[in-house]
């Protein structure tokens, strides 16, 4: 038996082995799904918020302390800080090439900003560097509450209306109910489960990260198009062999993104937290987008194409 006729059995195999499985897949990103709206549901019913922000959307005060003379022990910190405030998040800064640390973030979601509190948080810092604060050794931003909520209801809305055009256009392109849903909803899919694992993680979402999830939209839809206008636009070649198809550009569309984003986040991971957070978001929701286009668009697809072939024979 040649190597060909071999594989030729085996894709035989694995075709007729999906055939029959397709639907029971479907309900793999499907529970994920429900369960990522509930664990969203549920966080919101406790943090009284759908994510965790940090103080560029709940407003506070940000000191950045210089450490190119001296290093600061995070851990340590970290620790004093704990006995001193209830609600406080640290950050490290280091060079890209050395590892060195170079400055130490630390906010706090101070929300009348009068100088008494400022005072007062800049004493607690002091007392554990055991010097004081100045504009040589430090900075300070203080971003006010209304200011935060406005542009964090701001950016909100731009992610709504981002989705809601994205909708537009895809019903308008494919103008068949069926096709345009399952690009929408594996859409839909990839914001949400990415969502609930942010959240899971811990991770304090500031105006870079609602950013990264309107990107997230513009990455979800784009191998959900091509997909479906592989499945809808090219005939003459049976389903799994389309299907087949768009799965070799597709993945590598997105696998080729993935290693792109992962190189960026290691490179940037040490010297901006920015960057850290768009690209951690991305990652996350590119590695959600693979199941929700594979599974999910491609099993409705498949369902769908499936009943219209029966229907016109």
């Amino acid at each position: 038996m040649t190597e060909q006729t071999e594989q030729s059995q085996q894709t035989k195999i694995f075709t007729k082995w999906y055939d029959k499985n397709y639907k029971f897949l479907f309900l793999i990103p499907l529970i994920l799904l429900i369960l990522s709206l509930a664990y969203i549901g549920y966080f919101y019913s406790v943090n009284h918020d759908f994510m965790r922000k940090d103080v560029s959307l709940t407003g506070g005060i940000t000191i950045t302390v210089n450490t190119a003379q001296s290093e600061i022990n995070i851990n340590e910190l970290n620790n004093y800080l704990t006995q001193k405030l209830d609600n406080f998040a640290v950050k490290e800064l280091s060079d890209r090439f050395t590892g060195k640390q170079e400055a130490v973030i630390i906010q706090s979601p101070i929300q009348n900003l009068n100088s008494s509190e400022i005072s007062d948080f800049k004493s607690i810092i002091e007392e554990f560097l055991g010097y004081k604060l100045n504009t040589e050794n430090s900075s300070t931003e203080k971003t006010s509450s209304k200011f935060g909520e406005s542009f964090y209801k701001q950016l909100l809305f731009a992610i709504i209306i981002s989705f809601i055009l994205m909708a537009t256009v895809v019903f308008i392109i494919f103008r068949t109910f069926a096709p345009s849903a399952a690009v929408v909803i594996s859409a839909f899919a990839d914001i949400i489960m990415t969502l609930a694992f942010v959240n899971f993680l811990g991770i304090k979402i500031s105006s870079a990260g609602i950013m990264a999830f309107l990107m997230l939209i513009g990455y979800s839809v784009d191998t959900d198009i091509m997909l479906t206008t592989r499945l809808l636009k090219r005939r003459g070649s049976e389903i799994n062999k389309r299907l087949a198809n768009a799965f070799k550009t597709g993945i590598t569309m997105t696998l080729t993104s993935i290693i792109a984003i992962t190189v960026a986040l290691i490179i940037t991971q040490s010297f901006s937290e920015v960057l850290k957070q768009i690209f951690t978001i991305l990652l996350i929701g590119l590695s959600f987008d693979i199941m929700n286009t594979w599974i999910t668009n491609a099993s409705i697809l498949k369902w769908y194409l499936e009943r219209r072939t029966k229907n016109e024979n």
